[in-house]
């Protein structure tokens, strides 16, 4: 019994053993994570809307799409080391698993750094120019400042996670996961409720929160045997791993960053139509995020097995995996929509308890309904493509997705839609753009697939063997 508890808390090897008994054994517990960390992002809302009121929750909405664009940097160099993480695992290149994490540690640190301090000097001006409501400005600024002030936790948490992820443990991130969220609430509630600090509070909490878990996490990784001994040498940064990390982060980077820029801009146009629209989209967004879990679960997990499968020259699981993966991705999508249906307006009543935001936003959800298979279809595709090393496709399918046909679909569907009762546009002209997005999204998603380009883009190549380190 104690064995298997501790085999819990170990990396999983995911080249071995039955293909569905693998990708569940190790997507569950990243399933629970992925709630979790809705749960943990949810609570600021929920508490700033409850005990601040609706012009708060606008400015949460406005300030988070901000907040993740600069922190894209810190998801491109996490995804390309959990890619070359899971490989070399797979590989058993322990020499070269301890560079990458090394490497990612340095890289982390100088990021951090720039990104406290340009996102703190253009907190300002970015709000100003998504058009935010005036009354929730002063907000959402102080929201921004404070976040950053701690973005170093924020990246570290994020990078260790994914390393740990990478080598097929994704047991241990879970439960710092539930601990970040439960500290987050209490703090949450104490900050905003108890002590009446508003935004700011809800600020300071996930901060605390998130440099906490992060130090754990750091700790962690530090203290993993038998497949990886970290020295000071491996902080020093080595040109064929900064390559790799950056061939295959830039372009998942970019990828997210096309989502969120896209974001930013219709948050703009909602944000016009006035502080109750703003308010709905906010709170519309929030259960959304439920929704896609699965796809975003199970495009992860199908990109960490096919990593290591693909590192341990064993196509034919990869092949298997993904197949498995779709199902499981669409069935458990499939699940959480029936769920949001049922529960729906429950959900957004937690954010508010105006009427005419919790209907508008269900009314959002009603629309958007289509669109959550079509992103299970893509998530778990367009992982299983980056697990094999080819980040560059999804990038661009990412960026046709959403600058050139969300973006314009939007604007064009806001402009027509311009009436006496709605002079910036109809509020529900977003979430007819998003399913048709989507739908675009998800047929170039399987063009590209079954063309199997991204058979060939792994790390592990005898071509690459003279830019291997030694152990």
């Amino acid at each position: 019994m104690l064995t298997n508890f501790k085999k819990l808390f170990q990396g999983q090897d995911l080249t071995v053993g039955n293909t569905f008994r693998c990708l569940i054994m190790f997507s569950i517990p990243l399933l629970i994570g992925n709630i979790a960390q809705l749960l943990y992002n949810t609570v600021d809302s929920i508490v700033i809307g409850k005990y601040v009121g609706d012009a708060a929750l606008a400015a949460l909405g406005s300030a988070s799409p901000i907040l993740i664009l600069f922190l894209v940097v810190f998801m491109a160099i996490g995804a390309g080391v959990c890619i070359l993480v899971s490989q070399y695992f797979g590989a058993r290149e322990y020499g070269m698993l301890e560079a990458s994490i090394g490497n990612s540690i340095t890289l982390i640190a100088g990021a951090s750094v720039v990104l406290t301090i340009a996102g703190i000097a253009l907190a300002g001006p970015a709000l100003r120019l998504i058009n935010i409501p005036q009354e929730s400005y002063e907000m959402a600024r102080v929201y921004l400042v404070v976040c950053f002030i701690g973005v170093a936790g924020d990246g570290f948490y994020n990078i260790m996670s994914g390393v740990l992820r990478g080598m097929g443990d994704s047991v241990f991130p879970l439960l710092i996961l539930l601990f970040c969220t439960i500290l987050n609430t209490i703090l949450d509630v104490w900050f905003v409720a108890g002590l009446g600090m508003g935004v700011a509070g809800a600020a300071w909490a996930t901060t605390i929160a998130k440099t906490a878990s992060a130090i754990i996490l750091i700790i962690k990784v530090l203290r993993v045997r038998g497949h990886i001994h970290l020295k000071p040498a491996h902080l020093r940064l080595r040109a064929p791993i900064v390559r790799n990390i950056c061939r295959l982060g830039i372009p998942s980077g970019m990828t997210q960053g096309m989502i969120f820029i896209a974001a930013i801009v219709v948050q703009g146009m909602m944000n016009r139509m006035g502080v109750l629209v703003a308010a709905s989209y906010t709170a519309m967004m929030k259960v959304d995020s439920f929704a896609v879990i699965p796809c975003q679960t199970f495009g992860a997990s199908a990109s960490t097995f096919t990593g290591q499968n693909t590192g341990a020259g064993k196509p034919d699981r990869v092949t298997k995996g993904s197949r498995q993966s779709l199902l499981l991705g669409v069935c458990f999508s499939a699940v959480m929509v029936c769920v949001i249906l049922a529960l729906g307006k429950r959900m957004l009543g937690l954010f508010t308890s105006t009427e005419e935001v919790i209907d508008m936003g269900y009314r959002f959800i009603l629309i958007m309904i289509p669109g959550y298979i079509m992103i299970a279809i893509s998530e778990v595709f367009g992982g299983i493509m980056r697990g094999a090393g080819d980040a560059v496709s999804p990038m661009w399918i990412s960026m046709v997705g959403n600058v050139f046909v969300r973006i314009p679909i939007t604007l064009l569907a806001v402009t027509v839609s311009k009436s006496v009762l709605w002079p910036a546009g109809h509020p529900y002209s977003n979430s007819v753009a998003m399913d048709i997005c989507m739908a675009i999204q998800t047929i170039l998603t399987l063009i590209v697939f079954s063309r199997g380009r991204w058979k060939t883009k792994a790390v592990i190549s005898r071509k690459q063997e003279e830019e291997r380190l030694p152990c």
